[in-house]
């Protein structure tokens, strides 16, 4: 049973190595050589195209892309994913693109046979890396059932969502709320800092109180608060401020489709839009807190 696997950046690459690490027999694809050469050293087959890899899959194919556009196009081109795959093997994106692109790919793959299911992930190259990513997983249930073993090899916790496109929902959502938290703790330990307080005590009362969030007790924006995040580390790594306003971005526009007010999102996707327009676009979202302190 081979299982193909195309895109192999920051998220994908790792992926695709714990799948072999699980035991599957993989083919992949991606336009970058170095990254398909590091994957045949591990033991993948390559592939010259997403044609090629889909029609050599029987169990699944899977793809990790940077936006709808290139699903589209992976998956919909004359050299595409659907022009290769044999009927009936299941297809799997994770991808986070918008709702519509999704909901037209999951259509397109169905009406030629394929089940397909959304499953964009939460965890970041580092749960990529460790296998414990969370997958977001739009399908009906006999898919999701069918999927869960494979993905599983990549995940700590695989959650059926719904129906299609109900994956990118949920991953949506979840981005565009961490983005208002991260925005909030920067806002309130720049204060703090400010008026005087250590910013490690600080830290440690929000910590331990009604403020406390995934942003400050995991992942805080200010430098020497902890050590092994971003802001240890000059805010490389981690989650890039261009890749959180693109999920901004995929929020509010589909909260405009929906007539859906989301004002904290607009204000967050405000910030980050100015913030990555003044150089900052390749550093970690949580160096949003030099919007609020002295730092360069």
């Amino acid at each position: 049973m081979t299982i193909a696997f195309i895109g192999l950046g920051n998220m994908g690459a790792p992926m695709a190595h714990n799948l072999l690490k699980a035991g599957q027999s993989i083919v992949v694809f991606d336009l970058n050589k170095a990254a398909v050469d590091e994957l045949v050293k591990a033991g993948a087959t390559a592939a010259t195209s997403p044609r090629d890899a889909a029609g050599k899959a029987d169990q699944a194919v899977i793809t990790m892309l940077p936006a709808g556009a290139h699903v589209k196009a992976v998956y919909e081109g004359d050299d595409g994913v659907l022009a290769g795959v044999a009927p009936g093997v299941p297809l799997v994106d994770s991808s986070t693109i918008d709702l519509l692109t999704a909901r037209h790919v999951i259509e397109t793959a169905g009406a030629q046979g394929n089940p397909m299911a959304d499953a964009p992930v939460s965890g970041g190259t580092g749960g990529a890396q460790a296998g414990t990513l969370t997958f977001m997983v739009g399908a009906d249930g006999n898919l999701f059932e069918t999927l869960r073993p494979i993905l599983q090899h990549m995940g700590k916790n695989i959650v059926h969502c719904g129906g299609a496109g109900t994956g990118q929902i949920a991953k949506m959502c979840n981005n565009m709320l961490l983005a208002i938290q991260m925005a909030g703790v920067s806002e309130a330990m720049a204060l703090g800092v400010k008026l005087g307080m250590d910013p490690k005590v600080l830290a440690g009362i929000i910590n331990t109180s009604s403020g406390r969030c995934w942003s400050s007790d995991t992942y805080n924006p200010w430098p020497g608060v902890m050590e092994n995040v971003p802001a240890a580390r000059g805010y490389t790594g981690g989650f890039g401020t261009a890749l959180m306003l693109k999920d901004l971005g995929l929020a509010t526009e589909a909260a405009k489709q929906a007539g859906q007010p989301v004002m904290m999102g607009g204000a967050a996707h405000q910030l980050y839009q100015w913030f990555a327009a003044n150089g900052h676009s390749g550093e970690d979202f949580s160096a949003i807190v030099k919007l609020y302190s002295q730092q360069d």
